[in-house]
């Protein structure tokens, strides 16, 4: 564990959310200012990079933490100038809903975190190529590749998940750690964000609280699966925060364009699913408002640029528009309307009210039984209030209603000609989900105290009866919905699909626990378990790839000479290596290396076999 980038993490995007928060008016609120202020200031750092990294800048920790150094004394310094008092404890004001929300945070990141670090490998396929690139990142300081060998989740894979931790690893000597931390801790702060955007957007903080409680219990939205969407989430919250504070103050449109910008170049699926929920929010705002929304409007219009300049048209100019496209897993010669995903299917009615114990690790599925009632009562109600709902004080009601109807049918294209990877989408519907929900529970929450009132005429009774409605509804929402979520994200996940045996997954990890951190490492297969594992190859280097094929044809003597040469310390031959030439010349191999005297047997089992190369 690394304390300094754990600290660091925060003075970057607290920093930089505090030197930019300068620009506009912030929330008199105490805990939302400073929360917020770490939300944008992760856009605008992940924004930032992108200008450095097409600057040819390095993206290095310490030009970060210069930066937002700087920030806060020259706000200090502005401050200072005014003669305002910068730490005043009668500015600190702290309500109950931030507090109950910071308890719900705690509990999602204890819960993605012990879920995480239940297991010494990292989960499924995508996490292993996750690690080359923060490998990468973090020693080339560049989301630029050098090279001609390829990294899937750089270039022109929009980068600044890669980023984030790449940049992260370089004050933390474990990628593995890094990768499992610092997801854990972004999917969970996603709780967070989503609070503050709720609470602006409803104009209630119990409403924002009642969401959140939702989207904290809700199944289907993320898990700690290490992917690029786990940071296009709470961007999408940040950046509607961030939109919905230009009705405070018209310069928040600056502050919403810039995190805009790391929004849409966070993932190619969710960047454009946040892209279509923006132009429903925007059109839906519009009409129930009869206005054009100009500052709105700049706010998408600037950020959607900023991306464009930043990152994708380098890339078209780099790599041109197919070769774009292809490069974020887009096939244009099959459909550029219907792109499927590895898990799409139809899904039953059943599946959506009831919540399991065993799902999908990447994006579980499911709502569970009081949630799906609470987002019912939710829809009823704004259907029949349909007048309140397309007014300029309840338009929020018209754009949740749109949000679901959009986000449903998401979920359920796989059998559509239009659609983008429906199974990715039930985080997506989580969010009118669990606004529905908070809406639903406030409606019943004021009914059943009305009624008490009336009954009673006692205060005391009616608050009593209001806790007792609130804490049957949340117990339901627990049992129906949370503890299905905690089971699935606590549970032991399998290491991936393209270990030949547990054997060779046992000797890895044998790997793993004896041999020092960040020693060179030479494998013939796969070197994304080897940087998964903190040890090192460079994956991107074209004759450590070129290699990893020729030299399996080479004598063991050779093959002593250029690993010397390159200072690796190690060899691996496993099963995958069997595969890719076949068991006989693994073999053959394995007894010349052996029989050479150049190289040592330091563990060996039925799945592989490491050798250490004598100096």
């Amino acid at each position: 564990m690394s304390s300094l980038s754990i600290i660091l993490f925060f003075l970057y995007t607290w920093g930089f959310g505090y030197g930019l928060g300068s620009l506009a008016r912030e929330s008199e609120d105490f805990l939302e200012r400073n929360l917020m202020r770490i939300g944008i200031g992760l856009g605008a750092m992940l924004t930032l990079g992108l200008l450095l990294n097409l600057l040819r800048i390095p993206l290095d920790w310490k030009i970060f933490l210069s930066i937002s150094i700087l920030l806060i004394l020259i706000r200090f310094y502005a401050h200072f100038k005014k003669g305002k008092n910068i730490f005043n404890p009668k500015n600190i004001s702290i309500s109950i809903f931030p507090l109950l929300m910071l308890v719900l945070f705690s509990i999602s990141f204890y819960m993605y975190a012990k879920g995480a670090f239940s297991y010494p490998y990292l989960e499924d396929d995508d996490s292993w190529s996750h690690s080359m690139g923060v490998k990468y990142v973090s020693m080339e300081k560049t989301v630029f590749e050098k090279t001609s060998v390829g990294l899937h989740y750089i270039d022109p894979y929009p980068p600044v998940y890669e980023m984030l931790l790449g940049i992260m690893h370089q004050t933390s000597n474990s990628v593995y750690w890094t990768l499992k931390f610092f997801n854990a801790l972004i999917v969970s702060l996603s709780i967070v964000f989503f609070y503050f955007f709720a609470k602006v957007f409803t104009n209630s903080s119990k409403k924002a609280f009642f969401s959140t409680f939702a989207l904290f219990a809700v199944p289907a939205f993320l898990s700690h699966f290490i992917w690029a969407i786990s940071i296009t989430m709470p961007l999408f919250f940040i950046s509607f925060y961030s939109v919905e504070k230009i009705k405070d103050d018209k310069k928040w449109l600056i502050i919403a364009a810039i995190v805009i910008a790391a929004t849409l170049t966070s993932s190619p699926t969710h960047s454009t699913y946040f892209g279509l929920f923006f132009i429903i929010y925007f059109i839906a705002r519009a009409l129930a408002e009869r206005k054009f929304l100009l500052h709105e409007f700049l706010a998408g219009f600037l950020g959607m640029l900023l991306s464009f300049l930043l990152w994708w048209l380098p890339m078209i100019i780099k790599r041109g528009v197919m070769g774009t496209l292809y490069g974020v897993g887009l096939n244009p010669a099959s459909s550029l309307v219907a792109i499927g995903g590895t898990a799409d299917r139809a899904y039953k009615i059943s599946e959506f009210i009831f919540a399991k114990k065993t799902n999908m690790i990447n994006n579980p599925i499911g709502i569970g039984l009081v949630l799906s009632i609470l987002t019912v009562i939710g829809l009823i109600f704004l259907i029949i209030k349909y007048k309140e709902t397309i007014k300029k004080e309840g338009y929020y009601k018209f754009v949740l209603l749109l949000w679901f109807v959009f986000s449903l049918y998401a979920v359920n294209a796989a059998k559509f000609p239009v659609k983008l990877s429906p199974f990715r989408a039930w985080m997506l519907l989580a969010i009118p989900v669990s606004l529905l929900s908070g809406e639903a529970i406030n409606l019943i929450e004021n009914f059943a105290k009305g009624l008490v009132k009336s009954i009673t005429k006692s205060n005391l009774i009616t608050t009593g009866a209001s806790l007792l409605i609130i804490g049957t509804l949340f117990y339901g929402i627990i049992i129906t919905s949370f503890i299905q979520k905690y089971t699935v994200n606590t549970a032991l996940w399998p290491p991936g699909a393209f270990w030949t045996s547990n054997d060779e997954i046992k000797g890895y990890l044998w790997l793993k626990d004896n041999i020092p951190t960040g020693t060179k490492v030479f494998t013939f297969s796969n070197n994304g378990i080897i940087m998964g594992l903190d040890k090192f190859t460079c994956h991107w280097c074209e004759n450590v790839r070129s290699y990893q094929t020729s030299g399996f044809n080479e004598t063991a003597d050779e093959n002593y000479n250029w690993l010397k040469n390159e200072s690796y310390r190690y060899i691996i031959i496993d099963g995958q290596a069997a595969q890719k030439f076949g068991a006989n010349e693994t073999n053959k191999k394995i007894q010349s290396f052996i029989s050479s005297g150049k190289f040592r047997p330091v563990f060996t089992n039925n799945g592989l076999i490491i050798f250490e190369i004598l100096q």
